[in-house]
């Protein structure tokens, strides 16, 4: 592997590309580095390709060491262990850039490895791990077809900003994620507050100008001779036969409206055409068989839409299927709502909890809790399958988050709704755009369960057909739609802008025009969702479920929470066991406190003002007598906190005998007189009079 060391400016940021210095036995590898965060990258290939598979098996395993940033694993065995979300996500980030960029036919296995070497806080991984990635394939011996890249845009103000540092993107309304080549966009994944169309397209623009530049310049980099990929030889013989009689099939089953009796359809015929060739072609069939006629069956329907402006399933090019929409479809969950859209059906439930429900994220920059959760599932029997339960899988967790950030814009600020709110999809039937349905379904089932959102969120999944210079834009597009067309391009947002973007896309050439079209296309279709929706719940409840915890919120002084807290946590554990409530301390002074009650979380609430409250001169308050003395009483004021009523201050007259005066167990109003350089309290029943 030769050696080279290069730079160069992007945007006014330095990147260090480096290869062959680490990693030297793999197909290709590059170290990236901007800033301090330094990102190495492995691509290495099997020797032959696979037999008997029609797909590319490419595998992308992103991970981050966490010497990185100087800590140590947590957990018992101190050591990373399976990926974290955050992880999975941009493992796919790498995949859905790159896999469009690979021969057709290229079957040997393919890995990729990016390992986060260094991460200085700032300059994020993401982008620096595809770069790395294009790098690693290009200076390698493997098929990659052109060099891509990646930039992030964020925009504070109004101003858009190339590869945003962390701290500029807390402040940002836009995260813009897009990979591309010299000649047009991959990949883009995006999450805004409500930006409009064009904003939307500006944001592009520039995307695209900045990896344009950054793909050319890798175009200069050493290369490796590539392997030769082997295009699949069929008898012309075989071959002819097939398609004069299956062209005319593939016209009949591609207008079949109903998925399953259209895929019976199809498989019936194959049986057929199968045991009527098997004799004349032995050999041969078996292994062409399959590919001959999804080849047939791919150009008759994508003919069908180009020239005709016909759907499989009927629909014109902009037509959404039919919708049902029911709220508060369980009893006992917090909130509740089945979406269906033709075949693909959500079951979006919402469960609130206390600060202490939280989810604590552990990552490389640092843990923080994270109050709102979504979690995507898509079980085997949504399209009919027997699939067993095996954990969660990467297009679970990717199809999930893409849900959550496009809701995450539009929910209410922690001071104004406390609660932890997790989402649940699961999906019950699926034909097409699951994840958008996850996002129609979350969005109700909120509103349902009272949660105050900004407003209302729908998604819709776009398609595109494109064959020279023609091509058609679809609105949500179904399973076979996504499979056989060339772009799959997921918008979520609210009436008033975009909230999240996801794209796909499997050919070059994607214009601007094309783009603004599928944007345009995609906001009337969300309009039509969300009026839908809005007839069936407009505005979230006002009143939360006899079943979600009630919850109070109280500020104490930081000072105070040890006096809270108590010894070894005792003074909270009795407060929490004899009220039947959770509470959840903050290190700022924020108290959550929780339970099935109001009533005894109220009580609580002001326990815990009146238990850290700080003792005011001249302030009044209702003190409890405890001891008696010759000299005077001691009351409690507030738990834990006693003053001395002198016996001159028992009465406005004179107490010859402090017992005349006071017992011991009476309630007394009484004043703050003097708080003395010991902390001790004077206090006055004649003073309150």
């Amino acid at each position: 592997m030769e050696y080279f060391k290069k730079e160069i400016d992007v945007a006014g940021k330095k990147f260090t590309i480096e290869s062959g210095k680490m990693a030297k036995q793999a197909a290709g590898s590059c170290l990236v580095t901007v800033g301090e965060t330094s990102v190495l990258v492995a691509a290495v290939v099997g020797k032959e390709p696979k037999e008997g598979i029609d797909f590319m098996p490419l595998t992308v395993d992103y991970r981050e060491r966490t010497y990185a940033a100087g800590k140590i694993p947590g957990g018992f065995f101190k050591r990373e262990a399976r990926p974290k979300d955050s992880e999975i996500l941009i493992s796919r980030i790498i995949d859905r850039s790159i896999r469009p960029l690979f021969p057709e036919y290229w079957r040997n296995d393919t890995q990729i490895s990016a390992l986060v070497l260094s991460y200085d806080g700032e300059n994020e991984t993401d982008v620096a791990a595809v770069l790395g990635t294009s790098v690693a394939l290009t200076v390698s011996n493997i098929p990659f077809l052109t060099p891509i890249s990646c930039v992030r845009i964020g925009r504070i103000n109004g101003n858009l900003i190339v590869n945003p540092t962390k701290s500029e993107q807390e402040k940002s309304d836009l995260d813009l994620i897009v990979s591309g080549t010299e000649e047009a966009i991959t990949m883009v994944e995006a999450a805004s507050l409500e930006l409009s169309e064009e904003e939307m397209l500006a944001a592009l623009q520039l995307a695209k100008e900045t990896v344009q530049e950054i793909s050319s310049f890798q175009n200069t980099l050493p290369k490796k001779n590539k392997i030769e990929v082997r295009q699949p030889q069929y008898n012309p013989s075989l071959k002819a036969d097939i398609e004069a009689e299956a062209i005319s099939k593939a016209e009949e089953g591609v207008v079949i409206k109903e998925k399953s009796e259209r895929d019976a359809f199809w498989s019936a015929y194959k049986k057929d055409i199968k045991a009527r060739l098997l004799e004349k072609y032995p050999e041969e069939l078996p292994s062409a068989l399959d590919a001959i006629l999804e080849d047939i069956y791919y150009k008759k329907a994508r003919s069908l839409v180009l020239n005709k402006n016909i759907r499989s399933d009927g629909r014109d090019l902009e037509e959404i299927r039919p919708i049902t929409i029911e709220t508060d479809v369980l009893p006992r969950s917090h909130g509740s709502a089945l979406f269906t859209r033709g075949q693909t059906q959500s079951l979006a439930t919402v469960t609130l909890g206390a600060t202490g429900d939280m989810q604590t994220m552990d990552e490389l920059g640092g843990e923080y809790k994270e109050r709102f959760m979504l979690h995507y599932n898509f079980p085997g029997f949504s399209t009919g399958e027997p699939k067993p339960e095996r954990g969660t899988s990467r297009r679970e967790i990717g199809h999930g988050n893409l849900a959550k950030r496009a809701l995450k814009a539009v929910l209410p600020n922690e001071e104004e709704f406390g609660y932890a709110i997790r989402v649940v999809s699961d999906i019950l039937e699926s034909n097409g755009s699951s994840s958008m349905a996850s996002v129609c379904g979350g969005s109700l089932a909120m509103f349902n369960a009272g949660v105050p959102l900004k407003a209302s969120v729908a998604g819709v999944a776009m398609g595109l057909i494109k064959e020279g210079d023609k091509y058609a834009v679809l609105t949500d597009i179904m399973g076979m739609e996504d499979h056989l067309g060339d772009m799959d391009f997921k918008v979520a947002g609210t009436r008033k802008g975009i909230t999240a973007l996801q794209m796909d896309i499997k050919i070059s050439g994607l214009s601007q025009e094309i783009m603004k079209k599928a944007l345009a296309q995609a906001k009337r279709g969300r309009l039509f969702i969300l009026e839908k929706m809005d007839a069936a719940i407009s505005i979230p409840k006002t009143t939360l479920s006899d079943y979600a915890p009630k919850m109070l919120v109280v500020m104490i002084p930081p000072n105070k929470i040890g006096e809270l807290i108590g010894p070894g946590g005792k003074n909270i554990r009795k407060i929490q066991e004899d009220n039947n409530v959770k509470i959840d301390v903050e290190d700022n002074g924020k108290v959550s406190i929780s339970g099935a009650s109001l009533e005894s979380v109220s009580l609580v609430k002001d326990y815990v003002i009146t238990l850290t409250a700080e003792v005011e001169i001249g302030k009044i308050y209702t003190g409890k007598v405890t001891r008696l003395m010759p000299f005077g009483a001691f009351a409690e004021i507030i738990p834990g906190k006693e003053g001395l009523i002198h016996i001159s201050q028992l009465a406005k007259g004179h107490v010859k005998k402090v017992e005349e005066a006071v017992r011991e167990g009476d309630c007394v109003k009484v004043k703050v007189i003097e708080i003395d350089e010991k902390g001790r309290i004077n206090l006055s029943i004649k003073a309150a009079l």
